[in-house]
């Protein structure tokens, strides 16, 4: 059964062939570890564990390499150290430091609960800028950068390919890539690959100055630490196409003598929530971490895995409580299992471009056997965790619960708040009333 996966660079299906049998190589760009994850990033992290595990199924575990990177250097992460170190006599980068170490645990912890497995290698930017400066080096040696007033920059013009991951028109690009306006620039696509740091901002020697690397070189020179020049998958959220996965061509092609950076290159398509972009002015900006207080992580994994990746998927409480339902009966049955096994038609539709959605109606027809080893293929496993050990919160729901009780008793209708209270009681919501008013607490 042949592995057919879609590729983003060639808009096509294409059987995949590893260049290497023995060492099948994936990158998946991981977090900018400043603040917690919200429920989008988790989806490349749980899309691509599959990939992962179903890499490992066909390949063999020892096989396969999967490294996501951790972006620790970054403007953003700048800005909140600062924030954090403010009138504190400490250098800039040991706050830096602190704040990624703190998040990024987080992090691990989150995605570990969703059921992932952890990547092979998980490379730190801040451990590679002597990399990144040696290949910033040999981009300049190739007449592709060049230096003005303490920067770096790609000079895109001399990269007659430039946008054929995106395809997208040069006017189209200069829009998305919302590139800064400055006069050391020789046009207005080339991006940076290096900047120089003040004394407020975190930096590194270099022959260039005291700065530190452009975002983009920092992708570019860890996969070339850890997997060499060509790796056979590069994957990411549809929103990394333009510009980071374009420059990252841009900067690994240039620097390997045109030798590509990646054969096939994957992407998942946005997450909306109840039907809207997620936002913070909008109130539905939800993390991992949160979600994770009310729903289990195998919850949050199956929801996700209901939509088929490379689509945009709308995340809702329905749907969520409709993961729960299904893996609640599954379990149940699923969990005596003593010889799981893996069912043809779920292995088809996962390698037909991890076609999840049918892999899930596989499932509902498949032998007890069947499903056990299907679910345990799909990162869940019935023998270790039971649902049951964490109950569903809708926080929204109890409030209003607990107003209407409230109603109820200023009316003195005791039948009505008391029937309120054990309707909760019986979700495993337990009510306490105080001088401060009426609390909650999930009774476990």
């Amino acid at each position: 059964m042949s592995l057919r996966l879609y590729n983003t660079l060639t808009r096509s299906k294409e059987a995949f062939e590893p260049l290497d049998p023995n060492n099948v190589r994936m990158y998946v760009c991981g977090p900018t570890v400043y603040d917690y994850a919200h429920i989008g990033n988790a989806r490349p992290a749980i899309v691509f564990d599959v990939l992962f595990r179903l890499l490992r199924h066909i390949y063999g575990p020892e096989h396969v390499t999967y490294v996501r990177n951790i972006t620790d250097i970054d403007d953003k992460i700048n800005a909140r150290a600062l924030e954090l170190r403010g009138e504190r006599n400490v250098d800039v980068l040991e706050v830096v430091r602190e704040l990624t170490e703190r998040t990024y645990a987080v992090y691990q912890q989150d995605v570990a609960a969703l059921g992932n497995l952890p990547p092979t290698f998980m490379p730190r930017a801040t451990e590679h800028v002597p990399q990144m400066i040696a290949m910033i080096r040999t981009l300049i040696d190739a007449g592709l950068a060049y230096e003005a007033e303490g920067h770096v920059l790609f000079d895109v013009a001399k990269k007659a390919d430039y946008g054929k991951l995106s395809r997208r028109p040069l006017d189209e690009m200069i829009a998305g890539a919302r590139v800064d306006v400055a006069p050391y620039k020789r046009e207005a696509m080339d991006f940076v690959l290096w900047k120089p740091s003040d004394s407020t901002t975190p930096g590194w020697e270099s022959p260039w100055g005291r700065g530190r690397p452009g975002w983009h070189i920092e992708c570019s020179s860890m996969i070339e630490a850890a997997m060499g020049e060509t790796i056979d998958i590069h994957g990411g959220g549809i929103d990394l196409v333009f510009p980071h996965h374009e420059n990252e061509i841009a900067q690994s092609e240039g620097a390997h003598h045109g030798h590509p950076l990646a054969r096939f290159w994957m992407h998942n398509g946005f997450l909306n929530v109840e039907g809207e972009k997620m936002s913070k002015s909008l109130g539905n900006f939800v993390t991992i971490h949160e979600l994770l207080e009310d729903w289990p992580g195998d919850v949050l994994r199956f929801n996700m895995l209901r939509a088929h990746y490379r689509q945009p998927m709308d995340w809702t409480l329905a749907g969520m409580k409709e993961s729960w339902a299904t893996l609640e009966r599954w379990y149940d049955v699923a969990e005596a299992v003593s010889a799981p096994r893996i069912g043809e038609g779920l292995l088809a539709a996962l390698s037909d471009d991890l076609n999840t959605p049918l892999a899930i109606a596989e499932l509902h027809k498949a032998s007890l056997q069947e499903l056990g080893g299907g679910l345990m293929l799909l990162g869940f496993n019935p023998m270790s965790e039971r649902l049951a050990s964490k109950k569903a919160v809708n926080k929204v729901e109890i409030a209003r619960a607990i107003e209407a009780r409230n109603a109820a008793r200023k009316a003195k209708n005791f039948k009505e708040s008391d029937r309120i209270r054990d309707e909760l009681l019986a979700q495993g919501i337990q009510l306490k009333d105080g001088p401060e008013g009426t609390t909650w607490e999930v009774k476990r």
